[in-house]
């Protein structure tokens, strides 16, 4: 009986990288996603932790978004986050294709419909036009951090 437990905790601990790994996934077309991030550099930066920029150009309006995917929505400490990313942080709430694709598609929408609180608006007033789009950005996004 035992060793059945050890095996079962086993294949556990075992599936659990792939299931993080899956947290990052991208579906959508990193390249088609890059074309599409023009329409992001006038407000975002995408810089490594190294202060490389890979993508964009100085902007702070909105955070640097090098490696956004599999984090928590509103994470870092370098940025003034609105109170809508702040409750979403607090309810811990990942970066994941699906969560990304809705927030980019209506930051105000998501954000209510994810916390619950009507209150709150997304500070993002930049709406991506569609899924697919939302998809590629995300893509892209991941593929910068993997680097």
């Amino acid at each position: 009986m035992s060793r059945k437990i050890v095996l079962a905790a086993a294949a556990t601990l075992l599936s659990a990288p792939m299931a993080m790994a899956d947290a990052h996934a991208a579906s959508g077309d990193a390249a088609a996603g890059e074309r599409l991030f023009n329409q992001c550099v006038a407000c975002h930066v995408v810089q490594n932790e190294a202060g490389d920029t890979l993508a964009g150009r100085n902007a702070r309006t909105g955070p640097n978004l090098y490696g956004v995917a599999g984090e928590v929505f509103g994470t870092g400490d370098d940025f003034r986050w609105s109170p809508g990313m702040q409750a979403l942080n607090a309810a811990g709430i990942m970066i994941t294709e699906e969560t990304f694709t809705a927030y980019v598609l209506d930051p105000t929408g998501y954000i209510r419909e994810a916390t619950g609180d009507n209150s709150l608006r997304g500070a993002m007033s930049f709406r991506v036009r569609s899924e697919e789009d939302a998809v590629n950005l995300y893509a892209y996004l991941a593929s910068l951090a993997a680097e």
